[in-house]
């Protein structure tokens, strides 16, 4: 058996009159790929939180990003391949002012990404679950206001 790839998602909102809202991306020349949050494949010798900001930093260009916690962890196989995956989601907020910007992938490491374009912007949170590709939405529901108190 093959042993599951391991990747860090974000779900990375702001706080707007009205309510929250979530980041969300598009890839400008591969449509089919559905609208996604910031995710990848965390590197060896990295940390989960380590892994989660580079993705949002490499994926989006956001600033002003806080780290919140993981949120839960959601196994299954990759969609294309079928090869087994493990996905931990986290909560991050911004204090990103733009509304919608395309970002171009500049990757440390010249990975996978390098050079795609995307198309970045925020959503309700609430539209998470019906418009996130790849059950990404999965958890959304997990995300806490700010000043709401964690459950345990």
């Amino acid at each position: 058996m093959q042993p599951a790839r391991v990747r860090a998602a974000a779900y990375v909102t702001r706080s707007v009159p009205g309510g929250r809202e979530l980041l969300v991306f598009d890839h400008r020349d591969s449509p089919e790929a559905g609208t996604q949050v910031p995710a990848g494949g965390v590197d060896a010798g990295e940390l989960l939180t380590e892994a989660v900001l580079r993705e949002i930093t490499e994926e989006t260009g956001a600033t002003g990003i806080t780290m919140g916690s993981a949120l839960a962890v959601q196994q299954r196989p990759h969609p294309q391949t079928g090869q087994p995956q493990v996905t931990v989601f986290f909560h991050a907020q911004t204090t990103e002012t733009r509304d919608t910007w395309t970002h171009t992938v500049a990757s440390q490491d010249g990975g996978q990404d390098n050079g795609m374009v995307f198309r970045c912007y925020f959503i309700p949170a609430e539209q998470a679950v019906a418009l996130l590709a790849d059950n990404q939405g999965e958890f959304i529901h997990l995300v806490k206001r700010p000043g709401t108190p964690a459950t345990t």
